[in-house]
C-alpha cells in the first residue's frame, strides 16, 4: 500500500529556526501525564470534547509536547464541531508526517521529530482553505502564546498568528 500525503505547502519559517534542533526527548516522555502518554506514545485517541485546547481562541502556536517543534497555528485552527481541535494544515509541513492508519483507518498524523501520534487527517474541512481538517489530540500539544512565543524561541512563527 502506497502513503500519500496530504499537506498543502507552507511558507519555511526563516532560516534562523530551521537550525534549531527538534528531537524526541526521554526525559520529556517521563514527565508526560498518563493522557499525553497514552496518546502520544499509543497512538490513542482523547475523548471528544475533553481536551484543553478545543476551545482556546488565543493568537498563538501549537508546538509537539514531545519535542517542542511547532506543529500548528492559532490562525489555522477552526470549530469543525467533532470534539477536538482541528486545523486547516499545518504550520511547516515538514514538522509533520502523515501515514495510512490500519488500527483505526483513515490517516494518521504524527510529529516528525517527535514520533509523536498527534490525531488525523481528513477532507471534510473546509473547502475555501484546502478542504482538509487536521483533527488533532489537545493532549499532543502545548500552546505557546504570542506574547511568549519570543521569549520560547518561536519568533520566527509570528507571520503565521493572526493577532
Amino acid at each position: 500500500m502506497q502513503a500519500f500525503i496530504l499537506c498543502p505547502p507552507t511558507v519555511s519559517p526563516p532560516e534562523e529556526n530551521e537550525v534549531r534542533k527538534y528531537r524526541k526527548n526521554p526525559h520529556t516522555i517521563s514527565k508526560l501525564s498518563r493522557e499525553q502518554y497514552r496518546v502520544t506514545q499509543l497512538g490513542a485517541t482523547e475523548y471528544p470534547g475533553t481536551g484543553e485546547h478545543l476551545y482556546n481562541d488565543k493568537p498563538g502556536i501549537y508546538v509537539d509536547i514531545v519535542s517542542g517543534a511547532p506543529v500548528f497555528a492559532s490562525s489555522d485552527k477552526f470549530d469543525s464541531r467533532s470534539g477536538w481541535p482541528s486545523f486547516t494544515k499545518p504550520i511547516v509541513a515538514a514538522n509533520v508526517r502523515e501515514r495510512p492508519d490500519p488500527r483505526q483507518g483513515g490517516i494518521e498524523v504524527r510529529s516528525t521529530h517527535g514520533d509523536s501520534h498527534l490525531g488525523h487527517v481528513f477532507r471534510d474541512g473546509p473547502v475555501e482553505q484546502g478542504g482538509l481538517r487536521y483533527c488533532i489530540n489537545s493532549a499532543a500539544l502545548r500552546f505557546v502564546h504570542r506574547d511568549d512565543m519570543e521569549a520560547e524561541g518561536y519568533e520566527g512563527y509570528f507571520d503565521h498568528v493572526r493577532e
